[in-house]
């Protein structure tokens, strides 16, 4: 019988409150193809402080017997880092008007239960409560067809972010940079950014 699964809405400083948890799961989670992510705690922290920082963050999270399996992340793009911001600003967006979607993890044996719609679902009213938002974002790897580690059978997700409403923008793009499993050094990876007018 699957575990029955709790929810928990944690709100900017707060985070703190969960942070190796939080660092821990997206550490397993994203070792994965695609992301192949080689983390580490002290990066974990870095990166998360742009989250507990923030006064309008969002970290809704999924418990399994008091075990975090699964969390999305969410705040105003004008909380985020430059490198973030700088394809909208570029692009002649007003900053003030999107809202950004960070992660949205979960470990293997809870997918296929409809989080993944929970989560969109989370992040959007969330930055709908505030009545100042006009549009959500967040960002994907592009990694080749041909990428050495991609599992057979791979499915990426793109036939369900499209349901959700979201369209690839091609004109939007970042660079972020994490070492992969099988490298030593961070490397450059290419992201680009997925938009949905917030209704």
């Amino acid at each position: 019988m699957p575990a029955t699964l709790t929810f928990s809405r944690i709100y900017g400083p707060a985070i703190r409150t969960v942070l190796t948890e939080l660092a821990n799961l997206r550490i397993t989670v994203f070792r994965d193809f695609p992301y192949l992510y080689e983390g580490t705690p002290d990066y974990e922290k870095k990166y998360l402080e742009t989250y507990m920082q923030s006064q309008r963050s969002l970290l809704f999270a999924a418990y399994a017997d008091d075990r975090m399996v699964g969390a999305t992340t969410a705040l105003p793009l004008t909380d985020e880092t430059d490198e973030v911001q700088a394809p909208f600003r570029q692009a002649g967006y007003a900053l003030d008007e999107v809202f950004y979607f960070g992660e949205s993890i979960l470990l293997p044996d809870f997918r296929g239960r409809g989080l993944g719609h929970r989560f969109f679902d989370e992040r959007e009213a969330h930055a709908r409560r505030f009545g100042t938002y006009r549009l959500t974002c967040f960002c994907a790897v592009e990694r080749p067809s041909d990428h050495p580690l991609r599992p057979a059978g791979y499915q990426p997700l793109d036939a369900f972010w499209t349901k959700r409403g979201y369209q690839r923008d091609p004109a939007l793009r970042s660079v972020f940079h994490w070492p992969d499993l099988d490298e030593t050094e961070s490397t450059p990876k290419p992201m680009v950014y997925w938009t949905r007018p917030l209704r």
